[in-house]
């Protein structure tokens, strides 16, 4: 097919050889299967902000550190070089989602390489080594379905211990390979201890998938791996390997709404005294600069 123009300066600088067909193109981005040293892989082209028409950015990029506080500023701001670094921003998470989770074992399209906003990945293949369906597109047995829940819950609790939560789960953001289920699509993947809405997503992710592989299993749609998870995440009991149940016994007790409201009231204090400081542009402490210039060798 005909070389798209984001795609051309990966040809000419010998990272892609040819281009085969396009994938998919969806409300992030446009996927094609390419040729590169030989073999068949996958490159995504993300969309410019402008282009794309997921509304709900400001939700899913709670709690990501930058890693430079004038940069931080800018994005809280909103000037326009802030608007700027907020999109880079945004382009690079799921790269940087994917080499974590890829480290923490988790099955995902193994990242080869992000250049001028297109990530070079895996091919993902089913067992007749054609490209694999979403596992909306697919029919599977009682048998079947038991295995590729087990390895999914499996996978998020990796996630999670990874500090990470893919926000967006659901039949249509995994793939059915040849080894089972694959985790895809991470733009979104949001930090599970700095967003106030990490406990929700993932809740809701589990329970994506407990809805969908129930419609094959349906003794699975009793369970509970969600909120049992997520309390042995907040009780810091959560592993790997933790044995889980998929059942959950829910606090019944009366809340005590008066230590709830003192907790609130630090919260906001908390908040205003963080809002304050960057209005002021303080500069960074000695720890978080050491943390910078740390992460800045690390990555050279």
């Amino acid at each position: 097919m005909k070389i798209p123009k984001r795609l051309q300066p990966l040809v000419d600088d010998g990272l892609i050889d040819a281009v085969e067909s396009q994938l998919m193109s969806g409300k992030e981005a446009q996927v094609y299967v390419v040729r590169s040293h030989g073999e068949r892989r996958c490159a995504k082209v993300f969309k410019e902000a402008k282009q794309r028409s997921f509304k709900q950015a400001v939700q899913y990029q709670e709690g990501r550190r930058g890693r430079n506080s004038r940069r931080s500023r800018a994005m809280a701001k909103k000037t326009r070089y802030g608007q700027k670094e907020q999109e880079q921003a945004w382009l690079n998470a799921e790269v940087d989602a994917l080499y974590r989770l890829a480290a923490a074992e988790v099955r995902v399209p193994k990242p080869l390489g992000f250049i001028d906003g297109v990530l070079l990945m895996e091919m993902i293949s089913d067992a007749e080594g054609f490209t694999a369906p979403r596992l909306d597109d697919v029919t599977l047995s009682a048998e079947q379905a038991r295995e590729s829940y087990a390895k999914i819950i499996r996978d998020v609790v990796k996630m999670l211990c990874a500090g990470l939560v893919h926000g967006d789960l659901s039949e249509f953001n995994v793939l059915m390979a040849s080894d089972g289920p694959v985790i895809i699509d991470l733009p979104q993947a949001v930090d599970a201890a700095g967003n106030n809405s990490a406990e929700w997503m993932f809740e809701r992710d589990v329970d994506n998938m407990r809805r969908y592989f129930g419609r094959f299993a349906p003794e699975l749609l009793v369970t509970d791996y969600g909120k049992e998870i997520w309390a042995l995440y907040e009780a810091g009991e959560l592993h790997p390997e933790s044995q889980l149940t998929g059942r959950f016994v829910h606090d019944t007790a009366p809340v005590d709404v008066d230590e709830l409201m003192t907790v609130i009231d630090d919260v906001r204090e908390e908040e205003a005294s963080r809002q304050a400081a960057l209005n002021r542009g303080d500069e960074p402490g000695v720890e978080e600069a050491a943390a910078e210039w740390q992460e800045s060798q690390r990555r050279r």
